[in-house]
């Protein structure tokens, strides 16, 4: 029995302000730490390990050192039942570049993501990327909204999902926007075999660094 990633759907699941979160198959999560500090905007950054701390610790951390942690971007990382993740902390918000990249060599990345508090309001999105090319993306809330045109991606995945969607019931405009959300969750989540250790990351230290500018 796993976790899944339905549970991100709930208000606040993981911080204030939302959450971005990366799984990966195929590298473990040192390395998709790693590739993914290339994969964020502007300057390059080193990956400063800061031992083991719960999420309240992280977000402690760069409010205390990082001017209030609205800047810097924080991680902790593990794997479970096969599967690395990488959790984001801080100033994440529309800062992931291409992410093709990290996906390369045959890896399989998915990027779970939702500026929950964000007043445009925008979307929860879903991209997976395998071997350097986007496979499916799409705006979790399927509402037409952002520019929404349903699932994008290769072909085969896209359809696929997009199939799995209509048989759930989405798009609906009526559907309350958390419904949708949770939904959507829950298709990929069965799909792809997607899950999170909610308890781990709520409950336990794990692995944490800071991406620090050059």
């Amino acid at each position: 029995m796993t976790e899944g990633t339905a549970w991100l759907a709930e208000p606040r699941a993981i911080a204030f302000g939302g959450y971005s979160v990366l799984l990966a198959r195929g590298i473990d999560s040192g390395e998709l730490v790693a590739r993914f500090a290339h994969a964020v905007h502007g300057p390059a950054r080193s990956v400063c390990s800061v031992g083991e701390l719960t999420g309240d610790e992280v977000i402690e951390l760069l409010e205390d050192e990082y001017d209030g942690g609205y800047e810097e971007i924080a991680l902790r990382h593990g794997e479970d039942g096969g599967w690395a993740f990488v959790v984001l902390y801080g100033g994440w918000a529309g800062e992931i570049d291409d992410l093709a990249p990290v996906s390369r060599g045959g890896a399989h990345v998915f990027h779970l993501e939702f500026e929950e508090e964000n007043g445009k309001p925008v979307p929860p999105q879903f991209r997976y990327v395998h071997d350097g090319r986007l496979r499916c993306a799409f705006n979790l809330h399927l509402d037409h909204s952002w520019g929404c045109t349903g699932v994008e991606g290769d072909p085969e995945v896209a359809s696929a999902v997009q199939e799995l969607l209509t048989v759930a019931g989405l798009p609906d405009e009526t559907m309350p926007r958390r419904d949708a959300h949770r939904t959507s969750l829950e298709v990929l989540e069965r799909h792809f075999g997607l899950t999170l250790p909610r308890t781990r990351i709520l409950g336990s230290a794990l692995p944490a660094a800071v991406l620090e500018t050059d």
